[in-house]
């Protein structure tokens, strides 16, 4: 036969195929000719998803024929299995012999998946990137001691100045700070960022920031605060719209439209003289400026700490004879006990002090400790035998403690335990009843992100993006927040998250890797590799994803896009 197109109209709705919920969803469609003479003898079509891994074949889809052609459209409901992320989608064709094997020809459809809603941080453990947390201590009557605080504080200046002021609103600012490390004394780190407004006495250069961080720095360590060079990081920032970006979700004299006007020039990815002339076209920007920019002559605190609780010299004797005596009584409480566990750094220490707590107290908190402490162990180990007897071992405490008292903690780690377990539809049950049970915002915090990520895996991504109201540190809540945002279509809010997880942790390639999505999302080709160049760089599974994500499939064929993995593979082997 002469040759004929007879895929030509074949295609699947949607063009790419999406992660949705836990399966892949999509419609195929097309029409055979029937040419006048050279009608094809016993046409057949079959579907292949085949990735190097595995494949699925999809044979004898019903043909209806009409006058002109044979017609086909057919819906398939797959369920996701990881290999099929790779894979690609073949229509064949067959004519002539019922048992001929090789297609006379053959269609790529589509090429992988996109599966950004399992890009979500549920404390899965990955390879070469660092162990996730897990689990929630109950703490001596406030939340687990374990989990970081983070702390704002604002330092204003003088238009043009980097002298310190010890005005009202700074001497507030500094007795705050002193305060927030008195109840939290552990420090994790402490940022002094010097920020100026665009406003021409404010200068030329970066130089009048960073002088302003170094005089906070110095007015600090007057002011008898501790800073350790290890954890204290001293910087600026110039030409950039991040603070003013931050201060527009506050600022209540713009409408939401008005809003979203400044968002859309805060986003576009141009440069920043570009931006600042775009967004003096805006109406009202220089209201805008006259009430916003006195807070970009400032230096901005921030502070990562937590509470550090423990025993003295002599409750400490009193614990380690209890701990080395086989005894059914201590002259320690249970607040004592409880106390101790936290300030233990080390978790089979933390698994000593909590077991021997369940034999002296029938309460919620050694149980419930304990298994977080198994929880965190089997976060530790590679094997999968070990790390599902540990899970299984937590689980029983858990379920010794709920059958003393119903307790969102206890509640909230069965969730997680559920959650590594793939068990996404039983965690979430759990996660929900915890939120129920308790107001405390630190709580909730920490329970609803988890619940959050979960949406952005169950489909409810808008809901998803509402459990993310509450003021985080970790580059990982960001993230996730982000990829609520994204997943919504609201670019802007997702690139702001974006950026707050960059902003968290610079070394957490996922904040860059979002960033890159937003971009390609937005036809910003140049944005994109850039930000997807910084995020292949952080972790090997971003790298890989990177190669076969959908999401990049139009500037995958461009050689700048395989150059940032070139020069990733050359920086790695060096």
């Amino acid at each position: 036969m002469p040759e004929t197109d007879f895929l030509n109209d074949s295609k699947v709705i949607p063009g790419k195929l999406e992660f949705y919920r836990d399966s892949v969803r999509f419609e195929v469609t097309g029409s055979i000719p029937v040419e006048s003479a050279f009608s094809p003898r016993n046409p057949k079509i079959n579907l292949l998803l085949k990735s190097s891994e595995n494949s699925i074949l999809f044979e004898d889809i019903k043909l209806t024929k009409k006058v002109a052609a044979y017609e086909y459209k057919k819906s398939f409901v797959l369920a996701y299995e990881p290999w099929m992320e790779g894979a690609f989608l073949e229509v064949q064709f067959f004519q002539g012999r019922k048992t001929q094997l090789v297609p006379s020809q053959k269609k790529i459809l589509a090429r992988g998946i996109i599966t950004t809603p399992l890009l979500a941080k549920i404390g899965k453990v990955n390879p070469d990137e660092p162990i996730p947390q897990v689990g929630l201590f109950i703490s001596t009557g406030v939340m687990d001691a374990d989990l970081s605080r983070m702390g704002e504080f604002l330092i204003r200046f003088d238009e043009g100045s980097s002298s310190v002021k010890m005005d009202a609103s700074n001497k507030g600012e500094i007795a705050d700070l002193k305060t927030f490390l008195t109840e939290n004394s552990a420090v994790i780190s402490f940022r002094i960022t010097g920020t100026q407004s665009p406003e021409s006495s404010e200068g030329k250069t970066s130089k009048l920031g960073m002088d302003r961080a170094e005089a906070v720095r110095r007015m600090l360590e007057d002011s008898n605060v501790l800073l350790r060079d290890s954890l204290t990081e001293v910087n600026s920032r110039w030409n950039d719209w991040f603070d003013l970006r931050l201060q527009l979700r506050e600022y209540e004299k713009l409408s939401t439209q008005r809003k979203d006007q400044y968002y859309a020039v805060l986003a576009d990815g141009a440069d920043y003289q570009s931006q600042t002339q775009a967004l003096k076209k805006i109406p009202g920007f220089n209201q805008v400026a006259r009430d916003l920019f006195p807070s970009l002559r400032s230096v901005k605190i921030e502070v990562v700490a937590k509470p550090l609780p423990g025993l003295n010299q002599a409750q400490a004797a009193l614990l380690r004879q209890a701990l080395n005596e086989n005894t059914a009584s201590s002259d320690l409480d249970m607040a004592d006990w409880a106390i101790a566990g936290e300030a233990s750094p080390r978790l089979e220490d933390k698994a000593k002090i909590y077991s021997k707590m369940t034999e002296l107290f029938r309460s919620v908190v050694p149980y419930n400790n304990l298994a977080v402490v198994k929880m965190r162990m089997a976060q530790r180990t590679l094997d999968q035998a070990t790390k599902d007897l540990l899970w299984k071992e937590a689980n029983e405490l858990l379920y010794q403690a709920s059958k003393i008292a119903t307790d969102p903690y206890v509640l909230h780690n069965q969730g997680q335990i559920l959650v590594l377990q793939g068990k996404m539809w039983e965690a979430y049950k759990k996660l929900s009843d915890a939120s129920v049970l308790t107001r405390n915002q630190d709580f909730l915090k920490y329970n609803e992100s988890l619940r959050g990520a979960l949406d952005i895996m169950r489909g409810d991504y808008k809901l998803a993006a509402l459990r993310f109201d509450y003021p985080y540190s970790e580059a990982k809540d960001f993230f996730n927040k982000g990829l609520a945002y994204f997943l919504s279509k609201d670019y802007a809010n997702a690139s702001l998250s974006f950026e707050e997880s960059v902003m968290a942790g610079r070394n957490y390639g996922y904040g860059f890797y979002g960033l890159a999505m937003v971009a390609a999302e937005s036809g910003q080709t140049e944005i994109a590799l850039l930000q997807l160049d910084k995020a292949i760089h952080a972790s090997e599974l971003i790298y890989q994803k990177a190669l076969v994500d959908p999401i990049f499939e139009e500037i995958r064929s461009s050689d700048e896009f395989f150059q940032i993995f070139r020069s990733s593979v050359n920086r790695n082997e060096k």
